[in-house]
């Protein structure tokens, strides 16, 4: 190992990156919140500020990705579809099997410019949640109970007040509603056998309600869907905590700007307004979605390609500078402060600061936690011990 992937393992560095990134978290948080007089006087200016404020927080998470791993993103489209990005609104849908996969997807909107605007619908929980979770409520994120009788009503108004977003947004949506894991994979076959719909190997059945009413309530104002596969070369398993430690991966990314449903590999963009508007066709639409992402899972698997032209978008700089602009005003204070406790000779100051230390490593673990497999949501899992009552 060189000298650099040797730093990059060390638990110090880690601690310094989480300090730098919640620090300035919560810095953004606090400015957002003095964003709110903006309102009722200029909406428009508070959501172009808060789509600012916002990149400075994610940005850092896609910079561990792209200059502290040094991970590989390839893109596999139409070339055509290609000059669109991030010229226009768009739905994405994404498969949900890494734990990274939230990051790949942030990396995506990135390279095309609309990081900071990004949409996604997520669970109400992460709303509580410091630094990310409040940073997406100022970006009027559209959260849900994951109860459709009690979210539906919530959803559609939080849909409808994206009409007139100012700036070019996508909306990442992951239509299975929780990661992939051979457990919820059984459970949710075993729906699918009882409702009589086409079994998938690789994708959990999509959850179409959401998505529906997406389409339904975006319509006029998102352009097209993008339907989106994300893999790793090398049956790579990657970790957020493989991405702290600087271990570079190879994301292979397949994206088609909607097309012909059941004409395998066709590439033609259809636009939103083709997506079926009735909820039932919507639902049907979808299903055959995921039974084309399956075909397309399988021709990776076998191929270890995608049947589209691979392009690497060009790496934009400003994740870095952000980072090190944040770097450089908070470890300077941080090491001051440091020097002066060491200086102080205080037993109970140097026994206060290894206290921090070890509930800042305790909450650097807990974070990283969030993203594991093993210890993700028992969504799917839920559900089925429901029917089964």
């Amino acid at each position: 190992m060189d000298i650099v992937g040797f730093l990059k393992s060390q638990f110090i560095c880690h601690l310094l990156i989480c300090y730098i990134f919640i620090v300035s978290g919560l810095i953004i948080n606090f400015i957002q919140l003095f964003t709110l007089i903006l309102w009722p006087i200029n909406k428009q200016l508070f959501r172009k500020i808060n789509c600012r404020l916002a990149y400075c927080i994610s940005s850092q998470m896609v910079m561990l990705l792209e200059w502290w791993s040094g991970t590989d993103c390839t893109l596999y489209t139409d070339p055509e579809s290609y000059h669109k990005y991030g010229k226009e609104n768009a739905i994405v849908i994404l498969n949900h099997n890494f734990e990274i996969d939230f990051l790949c997807g942030w990396n995506f909107c990135e390279r095309f410019g609309v990081l900071g605007s990004s949409k996604v619908l997520a669970k109400k929980e992460l709303s509580y949640m410091p630094i990310i979770g409040w940073m997406w409520y100022f970006l009027e994120i559209v959260f849900c109970k994951r109860k459709w009788e009690e979210d539906r009503k919530t959803v559609v108004q939080k849909l409808l007040n994206l009409r007139d977003y100012p700036e070019n947004f996508w909306f990442l949506i992951h239509c299975e509603g929780t990661r992939f894991t051979e457990q919820k994979h059984q459970i949710s076959m075993k729906v699918a056998e009882a409702k009589g719909l086409p079994k998938l190997k690789y994708h959990l059945l999509p959850r179409t309600k959401g998505f529906a009413v997406t389409v339904q309530c975006l319509r006029n104002v998102v352009s097209a869907v993008y339907d989106s596969t994300l893999n790793f070369r090398n049956n790579e398993n990657p970790t957020l905590l493989g991405v702290l430690n600087g271990k570079k991966y190879h994301a292979d990314l397949y994206v088609r700007q909607v097309i012909h449903i059941l004409i395998p590999f066709k590439q033609e963009r259809i636009p939103l307004e083709d997506v079926p508007e009735d909820e039932q066709e919507c639902s049907t639409w979808l299903h055959k979605l995921y039974q084309e992402k399956d075909a397309f899972q399988e021709e990776y698997y076998r191929t270890g390609t995608y049947p589209a032209v691979p392009t690497v978008p060009p790496r934009r700089p400003w994740t870095l500078l952000n980072w090190l602009f944040w770097a450089l005003l908070l470890l300077y204070p941080l090491f001051q402060l440091l020097i002066n406790m060491i200086n102080s000779g205080s037993s109970l100051t140097l026994a206060s600061f290894a206290f921090v230390i070890i509930i800042a490593s305790v909450g650097v673990r807990w974070m990283i936690g969030v993203t594991e497999i093993n210890k993700g949501s028992t969504y799917g899992n839920n559900d089925n011990k429901q029917k089964q009552k």
